[in-house]
């Protein structure tokens, strides 16, 4: 667990600590169009997120609550310079993530400076009680950033719990629970994050960074090894994955060379044999049909993959919330 403090600048203009890059220093140019505390923003690059995009999130979701005009219940009841420091408390037990961004969501609201204490970190079990964050600065600002900080937070740390279940179950195979693309437009990289929170791996991020070939593009091919060879001869470095749905359509892209098959619909005695027919040729993963309860039984199939798309369009929130108190 970590109790770091963090006292972060404001996030309204370049300040003394500002990353823009006008100071010089390669970390600095790195994040060149970044308003977040330089610290913030290598803690949201260390776990694999864009600073830049987080920022923009946390921007999009404040203008969202505000609609261009103020808070108008807290500008009414809270003093301008009324100074306190709010804990971000789990209601339930499950698995954070999500916590370096809810700070990002802080900080473009903070008029003034703020200081976060980290509890835990992303990725961490906690229990219902227990505080994940505590930051102190304005009270309005607190006030104004809680729900859209608290509606990714509860997002995020609800993926992440879904997965470590699924993770749970695989444990002990070689066998690992994978995302997919259904996820929530303008949340992709933050979601995909929450997943790998909750010991799960990534898919492809977009239809750019590798090709998946479906049974749509199968149709408009003509088969499914004329859609893979297509794909291997239009774009040879990009990784590709093939969806079959029968035992012949396998036996054509292991032949055609396949490096990475996804079994649609199979049944654990179906992955079985896919799994002897391959004979380690190719990387195998299951797709649909797929529960908390079977899982374990396709996992001992000596499939490589679980794909589970409701980890990021299906999955609960994890309730956390929000407690004021006075600043020490």
């Amino acid at each position: 667990m970590s109790t770091d403090e963090l006292p972060l600048a404001s996030s309204g203009g370049c300040g003394d600590g500002c990353a823009c890059g006008a100071d010089g220093g390669e970390e600095a140019a790195e994040y060149a169009v970044c308003g977040l505390d330089p610290a913030l923003a290598q803690l949201l690059a260390d776990a694999g997120l864009d600073p830049v995009e987080v920022e923009d999130i946390a921007n999009v979701a404040i203008q969202e609550d505000l609609d261009h005009g103020v808070d108008v219940t807290t500008v009414a009841t809270i003093p301008e310079d009324a100074v306190a420091t709010a804990d971000f408390v789990a209601r339930e037990a499950g698995v954070v993530a999500g916590l370096r961004v809810a700070e990002a969501v802080v900080s473009v609201v903070c008029e003034d400076e703020f200081e976060a204490e980290r509890h835990v970190e992303d990725g961490d079990r906690v229990e219902a009680g227990q505080k994940l964050l505590s930051v102190t600065t304005r009270t309005r600002d607190l006030l104004t950033a809680e729900r859209s900080a608290l509606n990714l937070l509860c997002r995020l740390s609800g993926i992440a719990t879904a997965t470590r279940a699924w993770a749970d179950v695989l444990d002990g195979t070689k066998a690992r629970v994978r995302d997919t693309r259904k996820t929530t437009p303008g949340l992709r990289s933050l979601e995909k994050f929450a997943v790998r929170c909750g010991g799960g791996v990534n898919h492809r991020m977009s239809l750019s960074d590798a090709a998946l070939v479906k049974d749509n593009h199968v149709v408009a091919a003509g088969g499914v090894a004329q859609a893979f060879k297509a794909v291997r001869e239009a774009f040879p470095d990009v990784p590709i994955e093939v969806e079959v749905d029968t035992l012949h359509q396998l036996r054509e892209v292991v032949d055609a060379g396949a490096d990475l098959i996804l079994l649609d619909n199979f049944t654990p005695g179906e992955c079985e044999e896919a799994v002897a027919l391959v004979h380690g040729r190719a990387a195998l993963e299951a797709s649909g049909r797929l529960t908390l309860d079977n899982a374990r039984a396709y996992a001992d199939t000596g499939v490589d993959y679980l794909a589970v798309g409701a980890l990021t369009h299906s999955s609960p929130i994890l309730d956390i919330g929000l407690d004021l108190r006075e600043a020490e």
